[in-house]
Parts: structure tokens; sequence; C-alpha cells
């Protein structure tokens, strides 16, 4: 049925806009829809009319507001009195200066506050497509808590823009249900934030390494979430359960990277609550079978994300503590953003059999002069995510994996992680409030960096898989736990001794090191998400000669798979890398083992036993 038809079968409906709008009295609340579906047209009917009356509104209500929010404006004090449940850059200066409210909380639970009358809507501003041959016209790009406001308020508005896409799901309201329709086209707001920077780049290289092929995924809000998307082409059969779906992974999507294909719930369906994009984006969703937009007390709910295998929850965060509290809504007593729902994301993705929660920032702020990682919150900051809650954090700097982890041992993951420039800082702090050792030793600069570059993946002849990477500050219990699981027989043929415990201070000797004068590789293997060190090699170099002491040691119950060759192999690699002649080792000399792993290793050697030490010097090729 066409447009003309449906006025004439509805006359009562179709209304000029002023008149629909003067049907708004004083002392409403009306809401607004959210993001991008904003209906310009209505809103600024509305506010013509508005403010040429002596009446005060008592409040506009919305998510996030991206148009020019002018009701957020001084001039307008008195008409209206705004409240978000979202804090963008529209509204932050009138939430502060306190001309208008921010109410915190998960998105999640926005639509039972509607429908539980705690949140009274008397009109509600919305946008649609035009109605169908049926009468239904979709909400198009946010149905989050759209709909149910719809649902509940005393009065409809509807701006029908052509110019709307019809999106598949929960979006989808009858003519019957709306009080005013006004028909008006215009472009819908678009929205992108771009951050095509080299930190952005680092960040999305370690997030991708997380995330394997199969994994249903969330993105949050913001530009770093935007790059690590971006960073994800690589991947296979990859599915999307998201509060918000922006142009990146509308890419994902075109090239069948995400196709949604190995998801447990809606197997074949990308399923979000809001759009904020390009025009590009908005006409890949109309009428597209693969997207289902749904409410956002389903998209969000933890429950529903939980039961996702595999759900990989991406966000980011203002400020993160040393301990692992961060902060999304505020920075210190300024209210700057909002809960949102990467809370409900992240303990959903926690859950989830196979899930990953990942917090994704860049270590500094303020053009480098700020430190995003933090000795303790600032005061009046809200803890969104507590200490518990966190699983991976990402910074441009690598990867620190928090769960199961002691507060010291955090402290340390998270400096190992932050700019370079401020963690001489963290450390010192971090001493004073005793988050770490009192004596903990820190490299810092170029000689402390970690040289992640140095990460590799190997195979062993037997077939076993391994993940070689630098030992770190952080891990002093991994290697605690390494030595330990050894024999007595294995401890004395390493170290030449038959000292059996290893205090603090000689394990922290082994695990900071200066990159730039030794080398120490771990072997890892993983049981589910925890580290193993299967292996441990080392060597360090001797400046006069450039000839490098080496010495490597296998767990007992990880021996006979080829690990220790794989070690010596990598590290005479980088020994090479770094302008080394070759290596010197002693070795007892019953330890044939050992001796037989030096033999395979392509030097030319030199050898000689005095006192049941057999002492090498191997030359490299």
């Amino acid at each position: 049925m066409s447009a003309e038809n449906w006025e004439k079968r509805f006359p009562l409906k179709y209304r000029d806009a002023g008149e629909a709008l003067r049907r708004i009295r004083r002392g409403d609340t009306i809401f607004i829809a959210t993001a991008c579906a904003e209906p310009k047209f209505l809103v600024d009917s509305f506010l013509e009319h508005a403010s040429a009356l002596p009446e005060k509104f008592r409040k506009s209500l919305g998510i996030i507001r991206l148009g020019i929010s002018p009701y957020a404006e001084k001039k307008l004090r008195g008409k209206f009195r705004g409240e978000s449940f979202f804090i963008d850059d529209n509204i932050r200066k009138a939430v502060n200066r306190g001309d208008a409210e921010y109410n915190p909380l998960f998105l999640s639970q926005a639509p039972r506050l509607l429908r539980r009358g705690l949140v009274r809507v008397d009109a509600a501003l919305v946008q649609a497509s035009p109605p169908d041959h049926l009468g239904y016209m979709s909400l198009g790009i946010s149905i989050d808590v759209v709909k149910a406001a719809v649902e509940q308020a005393g009065m409809v508005i509807v701006q029908a823009n052509s110019r709307m896409p019809r999106v598949h799901g929960d979006t989808f309201i009858h003519l019957n249900e709306v009080d005013y329709v006004i028909p008006h086209d215009e472009e819908l707001i678009e929205f992108s934030r771009e951050a095509d920077t080299e930190i952005a780049r680092r960040i999305g290289s370690h997030v991708a390494g997380l995330i394997q092929d199969g994994d249903t995924i969330q993105a949050g809000y913001g530009s770093i979430p935007n790059a690590i998307l971006s960073s994800l082409s690589g991947k296979k059969d990859l599915g999307l359960h998201t509060e918000l779906i922006g142009d990146e992974a509308v890419a994902l999507m075109r090239s069948g990277v995400i196709n949604n294909s190995r998801k447990t719930i809606n197997r074949g369906k990308a399923v979000a609550t809001f759009c904020m994009g390009r025009r590009q984006a908005y006409d890949y969703l109309d009428d597209n079978p693969e997207f289902e937009f749904r409410q956002v007390d389903y998209t969000n709910n933890p429950l529903v994300i939980a039961g996702h295998d595999n759900m990989v929850a991406i966000n980011t965060a203002l400020e993160i503590d040393l301990t692992g509290q961060t902060t999304v809504e505020s920075i210190g007593k300024l209210f700057y953003s909002g809960t949102g729902g990467q809370a409900d994301f992240m303990r959903g993705a926690a859950l989830s059999r196979g899930g990953r929660s990942i917090l994704a920032l860049e270590s500094t702020t303020e053009g480098g002069k700020v430190s995003r990682i933090v000795p303790s919150l600032k005061e009046g900051a809200s803890a969104a995510l507590i200490r518990g809650d966190i699983q991976y954090v990402v910074t441009e700097y690598g990867i620190a994996y928090l769960r199961g982890k002691s507060i010291r041992e955090r402290a340390m993951e998270l400096i190992q992680i932050a700019h370079p420039d401020f963690q001489p800082w963290l450390v010192e702090e971090a001493k004073k409030s005793g988050l770490v050792y009192p004596d903990q030793a820190f490299i810092s600069g170029e000689e402390g960096r970690y040289p992640e570059e140095f990460e590799a993946y190997r195979t062993t002849k037997t077939g076993f898989e391994l993940f070689f990477r630098p030992i770190k500050a952080s891990d002093e219990p991994h290697l605690r736990e390494f030595i330990h699981a050894m024999s007595d027989l294995s401890l004395y043929r390493r170290f030449i001794s038959k000292r059996k415990d290893m205090p603090h201070d000689r394990l922290q000797e082994l695990v900071v090191i200066d990159y730039t004068r030794e080398m120490a590789i771990v072997a890892v293997t993983y049981q589910k998400d925890r580290e193993i060190f299967a292996g441990v090699g080392r060597y360090y170099i001797d400046p006069g000669s450039h000839m490098a002491e080496v010495a490597f040691a296998v767990r007992d119950d990880y021996q006979g798979q080829g690990i220790g060759t794989e070690l010596l192999a990598y590290l005479t690699y980088l020994a090479k890398r770094q302008g080394v002649l070759g290596f010197t080792a002693d070795v007892l000399a019953d330890n044939q083992p050992m001796l037989r792993v030096f033999e395979k290793g392509g030097f030319e050697t030199e050898r000689r036993t005095i006192a049941g030490l057999t002492e090498l010097k191997m030359m490299f090729k």
C-alpha cells in the first residue's frame, strides 16, 4: 500500500509535525530515539515549538546523543532537563555543570526500568522506515531501548523516513501502535571513529592473536575496538553477537570473515541492538536476513552472552589500576561516559565455555602525558569492572593475563605493558602501597623493553606445539613452579648444585634481565588458559669475546619431546641476530642427554673434560 493510501486510511495519524508536537504538555518526559536513529527533523521541530512556549518540559531522555543535542544548551535550561543512560561529547558538559542528568545502569536493565514504570515516558519521538504493505514500520538501526520506550510511551510520534533501512528482527511497530506519523526524508546521522595509527595497529595485532577461528565476538564503543575489528581480516567463520555494529563489523561480514556459521545461539545471524556507521553500512543492513536486531535486554543479557561457546568480548576503558579495577564512566569525579554494556559482555564472556574477555586500551592519553595504567583509580572514579572481572588487558606494549593472578602478579603484569616512560613510577608507587616486593627489581629503558618481536610458535619433530617468548619480570611464579616440578637429578644437572630452594631474590635475578646483554626464552604450553613452562633456555653475552654462555632445562614430564633441541635452535637464531659468534657451556660429563642436544646443534665444537665437567666451545657456522 502506498504512503498516500495509508494517509487516507489513517487520516488522524498523518498530521503536520507542529500539530502533533503540540500534543506534548508541560511536565512531560520525552524519549528521543537513540544514537544515529535520532529523528533530527522531529527534534528540530519540537525545539522550535517548545522554545516559543513558557511551559517547562520535565526532561528529554535517551541513551547516546550523537546529534547536536540543542536541548542540552544553557539557553534552554529553563525548558528541558536532559537525562541520559550514557554520556557522550554532546551532553558531557551539561551533566558536569549540573544542567542534565546521568542515570548510571547496565544497559541490559534499561528496558525493564521503562516497563516497570520506574522511568516514565510520556511521549516518544522516534524514526522508522515508511509502512510496508501490511502497515509495519522498522525502527531500523537503533532498537536498544527504543522498542521498549515505544511500547510504554503515552504518545508515540514517528518520523517516517525512507532512508531508514528496514532491519530484520525485533524492530517492527505497526501503524496501530503509534499516534502520529510525520513523513519526512532526511539523511541519517553518520558516525565514525577511526584510529588509523601505529598504536592502534599494534593493539589490534595483539588482540587478533587472542581470537580464534569460529569465535563469536563483541566489540565495544570507540576507536580502539574499531581498529581491532579491522585487524581480523585473516580469521575465518567468526560470529557476531554484540550491542553495537559499525562499519568495521559490516566490512568483515561483506568479506565473509564473519559468517555466523559456528555460533551456538542464533546460528547464521549477526545479532546486534543498534548500528552506528556510515551510509554504506546502513544500506547493507537494509532487508538483509543475515542480521537480527534485538532489544538490549536480550543482546546484553549476561546469560544469553554466556550461552555462546567461545564468546570473546572486546572493550576499552578510561583507566585501569594495578590491581585490575577499571573505570569507563568517570575520570575521577568528572562524569565522562557510561557503564553501557561493557560489564554485561565482559562477565557474560567470562562465563562462556571457551570464552575470553579482553580489555584493550592505549597505554597513555593526552598525547602521552598521562598513563592509563595507574597505581590506583582517582578519587571519585567508578569501578565499572572490579578485580575479579578482568581476564586479558592489552596495550600497544603487549598482553597481560590477570585471571587467577595475585595482586602482586597483576601489578607486575600490568607494569610490563605500561608505557616505558611510566614504568619506573609505577614500580615505585606499587612498592609504597605494598603491591609488590619492597626490593622488586625492574629494568626500564631499552635494556628492559620486552622484545615481543622474539615471540614465536614452534612444533618439535614429535609434533609437540610450543610458544616461545622472552621471560618477563612477572614470570617469577611460573619459574618457581617450573623449578619445583624438576627432579633432584634435573636440578643438579642444570645448576650443578644440590641446592633445592629458590628464594625470591634468586628468582628475581633470573626473570628481571637486561635484554641487550642476555636472553631467556621460555617454552610455553597450555593447560586450558593456564601457561605452563615446559622448558627454559638462556644465554649471557660476554662483550669482550662476543661469545655467550648458554644453558637450558626441560621439565621432567615434558622430556623426550624434542623441546631442548628446539630451544637451542631458537637461542642460536636469536644470538646470531645479536652478533654473537658462538656459545660456551659447562655440562656434567654424565649428562648425556644435554650433550647430545649440543652435538646435534650444528656447531663447530671444541670440548674438554676436567674433573667430571665437560667444557664446550661451540662456534656458529
